[in-house]
């Protein structure tokens, strides 16, 4: 393909960013703007026109199936195999860096890589070794704690406790985890990073080779990026290096997970880089988009851009008023099936929530109807505990200090090696400082005729499975230890349909290794490469089956993803925005951000709805609907039939005005504040009230009856609490 094929694809803004000029370049994206068409074009441009060596390329993304689809296209761009790019997600190409350079890293060649599921596991088995209480030290939390600062670049050594127990204990548990891993051996998905960053930064001829090598640099969903992600490029491009980035700071929606959306503005300033605007979009209706640019604009601290198509008109966005979330339900399936009876496959709707726990309703709703779904994002196949269990035995053939996968399989199936054997060993291996493995040959000889026995039993047929595998072709290693280790035997025996389900995914992990290709230069022999991809392809989003069926998917899981018809539901105030972030000025905006995400999934029909009451959480609530819907165009609305009011305990004849469409502010008019019939409630909504301990504050709603009614107060110094009526002893402000 010549040049100019390449660009006669491409809309003008497209071809501009594509032909920007060899240096630092921040591509702002819009939804559906072609953002990937962009960086893959470039990535083509730059070896046609520039003459850059694929070779010298490297393209960053935060999926492997973004990253799958990348390669896919700039092989079909240049009519050659991309296998020469280094292309992959930041933990991915991190994990390649590591494998090639293992001894800089101070690795073992063999290490390998904690999944979530195996960090928590190991936290919480040091929580109970320093005989903590797990109550109050919670693993995930501590797991948190431990994330969260490897994601900002920082290690134990370098926290400071600030004379705080609390912290001083976290700091504490994170050192004994950092040991706990150096010596297994292993590392998790954070540490990727973090270590292939301390690589580049301590060994100064690496980091000159890198960046020599890769001065062409392209990263994708720029707006996802952590503290970590961000030094770990600015690491490898220096001052020499052209880093073409495309982000969109409107659809920065993994704060949660710390992705820090200044990090689009902090580039733009540290690089001087150039800045391209992606604006027409290729999904939606221009309705759609009007209602999202209007949700948008809101938000005070964006960059600036307003999604547009070239195609006019649209449905109008049908808003329906529900009395509970079974009534939700109920519209959203009946809406579905007119649009099958019309010939839309199922798979062209999409219900979208803020919270899991809104889909049990949905789901139990599509069930009755006999419609098929699939909750998206459900548990990924190298989470499923057979599949774990395989690769357990596969990594200690690997590597026998492996504590983690050692403890899994131990004692599965059952040979008689219990508790008290592995505490023993547990003990052994904490106080002389070696692996399970290591202790267990230890104290072979102490340990009583039929628990030894086992143990050596079980150390046999590890070393005999990693002799009897060494020369098999992949998928052979793999199919061999799950007969021989006696997995496939004893799901076989289950006499439930779970077992059969179960051996069947055991299968279908030999056709993965059949079908696996390894990295050519990742140093790792094929099973070790392997290994490693199940742990990396672990934290992927469940891809998509071939049955058409309704999906289902909270908000966040949506992002990226596009559907004919979109359904946001629950659009109420606690609800979406969340609870926390309804009232905090810094969580607000990405409750925003997650409203225009939702928008923007849209392609043809957009429906948005809320419930009068709400059962969530084990209790039922009555909510004012979400200001978001008070933010979008009247003039692209349309009642799907009048708002009802039902009796409730809330005030205010904002109620009422919200059924009018068109009147955006109503919500905010608080002026005349009348109880809704049939309720006799303490106090007006919007009431100005002191309390003796959190000080004053206005009352935003009252849920239950009699002495348990609650009251949620926002109060001026402690934020939004919700309070027991009967003892909170307020004292209303005249």
């Amino acid at each position: 393909m010549s040049s100019q094929d390449l660009l006669s694809a491409l809309n003008e803004e497209q071809r501009a960013a594509v032909t920007a000029p060899v240096g630092p370049v921040l591509v702002l994206a819009g939804a559906g703007s072609g953002k990937t068409r962009v960086l893959t074009h470039r990535a083509a441009w730059l070896i046609l026109e520039h003459g850059v060596s694929p070779h010298g390329l490297m393209a960053v993304t935060f999926t492997n199936k973004a990253a799958a689809e990348m390669r896919g296209r700039i092989e079909s761009l240049l009519g050659l195999p991309a296998d020469t790019l280094w292309i992959g997600t930041f933990h991915g190409l991190s994990h390649r860096m590591l494998r090639r350079h293992w001894r800089e890293a101070r690795l073992l060649q063999s290490f390998q890589i904690l999944d979530q599921d195996d960090q928590e596991r190991l936290v919480r088995k040091i929580i109970r070794e320093q005989k903590l209480d797990e109550q109050r030290w919670v693993a995930r939390e501590v797991q948190g704690f431990i994330n969260a600062n490897k994601d900002e670049g920082r290690r134990s050594k370098q926290l400071a406790d600030r004379n705080d127990p609390t912290r001083k204990q976290l700091i504490q548990l994170y050192k004994l985890y950092e040991d706990r891993c150096e010596a297994a051996g292993v590392v998790d998905f954070a540490e990727l990073l973090l270590r292939s960053f301390d690589l580049l930064r301590d060994v100064p001829e690496l980091d000159a080779y890198y960046r020599e090598r890769f001065r062409h640099i392209l990263v994708d969903e720029f707006q996802d990026t952590n503290g970590i992600q961000y030094d770990w490029l600015r690491q490898l491009t220096g001052r020499t290096g052209a880093p073409f980035v495309v982000a969109d700071d409107d659809q920065a929606i993994y704060r949660w997970r710390g992705a820090r959306v200044e990090n689009v503005q902090q580039f733009k300033r540290e690089y001087g880089a150039v800045l391209f605007k992606l604006e027409q979009n290729y999904r939606s209706t221009q309705i759609i988009l009007g209602a999202a640019n209007a949700v948008i604009a809101k938000n005070t601290d964006r960059m600036g851009k307003e999604l547009w198509t070239a195609t006019r008109g649209g449905e109008p966005i049908r808003v329906y008023a529900a009395f509970n979330e079974r009534d939700e339900a109920d519209f959203v399936i009946d809406r579905i099936r007119d649009h099958q009876r019309r010939g839309l496959p199922l798979a062209a709707a999409a219900v979208l929530y803020r919270s899991n726990a809104q889909s049990r309703s949905f789901e139990e709703t599509l069930m009755a109807a006999r419609i098929p779904y699939r909750v998206y994002g459900g548990l990924r196949f190298f989470e499923r505990a057979e599949i774990k269990d395989a690769l357990a035995y596969l990594r200690l053939t690997q590597s026998r200090d492996d504590d983690i996968a050692f403890e899994r399989v131990v004692n599965l199936p059952a040979r008689g090696i219990g508790g008290a054997t592995l505490e023993l060993l547990r003990r052994d291996a904490r106080d002389h400082g070696r692996s399970l493995w290591r202790a267990g040959r230890e104290l072979e000889s102490a340990l009583p005729a039929r628990a030894a026995g086992a143990l050596r039993g079980f150390f046999a047929l590890v070393d005999r499975l990693a002799l009897e595998i060494a020369e098999l072709p992949l998928h052979e290693q793999v199919r061999h230890v799950i007969e021989k280790s006696g997995l496939r035997d004893h799901h076989a025996k289950e006499k439930d349909t779970k077992g059969e389900a179960r051996v069947e995914n055991l299968d279908e992990l030999v056709n993965a290794a059949e079908a696996f290709t390894p990295e050519r230069d990742d140093g790792l022999s094929p099973l070790g490469s392997f290994l490693a991809h199940a742990t990396l392809e672990s934290g992927e989003t469940q891809a998509a089956t071939g049955l058409d069926c309704v999906q289902l998917m909270t908000l966040h899981a949506a992002k990226g993803l596009e559907f004919p018809t979109v359904f946001v539901v629950g659009m109420e105030e606690g609800l979406f925005p969340s609870e926390h972030s309804a009232f905090d000025a810094d969580r607000l905006p990405e409750e925003r951000r997650l409203c225009y995400v939702g928008l923007t999934r849209a392609m043809q029909r957009l429906y948005l709805t809320h419930a009068e009451s709400r059962r969530i959480f084990g209790r039922t609530s009555y909510r004012d609907r979400s200001r978001f819907l008070s933010e979008l165009p009247p003039e692209a609305l349309e009642d799907v039939r009048p708002r009802i009011s039902v009796s409730r305990p809330l005030y205010g004849t904002d109620r009422i005005a919200l059924a009018t469409a068109g009147q955006a502010d109503a919500s905010r008019r608080r002026s005349r504040a009348v109880p809704v019939a049939g309720e006799d409630l303490p106090m007006r909504l919007g009431a100005r009230v002191r309390h003796p301990k959190f000080g004053e504050g206005t009352v935003l709603r009252f849920e239950g009856q009699g002495e348990s009614r609650q009251v949620h107060v926002n109060f001026e110094g402690a934020g939004r609490k919700i309070l027991m009526y009967s003892l909170a002893h307020l004292e209303q402000i005249p």
